[in-house]
């Protein structure tokens, strides 16, 4: 059983891995820090709880730790028990969904493990806004996407914000990098993936006619410059969603989605 712990005092040291979640310099989820994963409410919690990262201990109010029993029945973690105000002073601002959850950063997964059994993957290049990241991670989840890789310079998508965005499916969907972008791009092609770029320019293909792979990669860019020429000549062929006179864009996360609809629909 998790081992419950009342704690009333903010200072206490058993507190730590979750203090200062908003500091850009001393929070707990920072890579080249204590290297954490931070989730936030029940339902990210659960999934956590759920997934290949393993718990080190939750922080939360006495409501939360009755809705998580199920889920905590034979986690060997400490559940430190407070009240609203303290858990406000220690992660730095209130936290309506009185519970969080500390994890370790497992080893990263290898791109040929990622590949292997999927069908569909989204490679990101430059997308460094982790609301973005974890819109993404929920969509792919929502609609069948195996794998998310990531190329270039991508935001860390186990940040805490992005993990809640995400609803926790960025513990669930598999994520890589993939080496020496994008000419590791390579390997995915080895693996038989059609490699699609996605791109607002008007001479491009339609996405449903770009789709003819048994195995597909979609790759998206940053919101703004989009993917780099570079990365496009390194794809198969350069497709577009259809817009309205007048505009030229969609936000990152909802084009992903519209590719990955359409990826589901075009598969049968």
């Amino acid at each position: 059983m998790v081992h419950v712990i009342d704690i009333d005092d903010p200072a206490d040291t058993r507190l730590d891995d979750f203090r200062d979640l908003n500091s850009s310099d001393r929070r707990p989820d920072l890579p080249e820090g204590k290297g954490l994963v931070i989730a936030e409410g029940v339902l990210v919690a659960q999934r956590l709880l759920a997934s290949r990262f393993e718990p080190i201990s939750l922080l939360g109010v006495d409501r939360r730790l009755t809705e998580l029993a199920d889920d905590l029945e034979g986690v060997d973690v400490p559940f430190y028990r407070t009240s609203a105000d303290v858990m406000a002073e220690v992660v730095g601002f209130h936290l309506n969904r009185g519970v969080l959850a500390a994890a370790h950063r497992p080893p990263p997964l290898e791109l040929e493990e990622v590949l292997r059994g999927a069908r569909t993957v989204a490679v990101l290049e430059g997308v460094n806004d982790h609301e973005n990241i974890g819109s993404m991670f929920r969509n792919a989840a929502g609609l069948g996407v195996d794998a998310v890789l990531f190329g270039g310079s991508t935001a860390d998508p186990l940040y805490r914000r992005a993990v809640r965005v995400s609803m926790g499916h960025v513990l669930r969907v598999p994520f890589a990098r993939v080496p020496e972008w994008p000419r590791g791009l390579h390997v995915l092609r080895d693996n038989g993936f059609q490699l699609i770029s996605l791109t607002p320019n008007p001479s491009a293909v339609t996405l449903a006619e770009a789709m003819t792979g048994d195995k597909v990669a979609l790759l998206l860019g940053a919101e703004g410059p989009g993917l780099s020429e570079y990365a496009m000549r390194n794809t198969d062929v350069r497709a577009r969603i259809p817009m309205a006179p007048g505009t030229d864009s969609l936000n990152v996360a909802t084009a992903a989605a519209m590719a990955f609809y359409e990826r589901v629909r075009t598969a049968g």
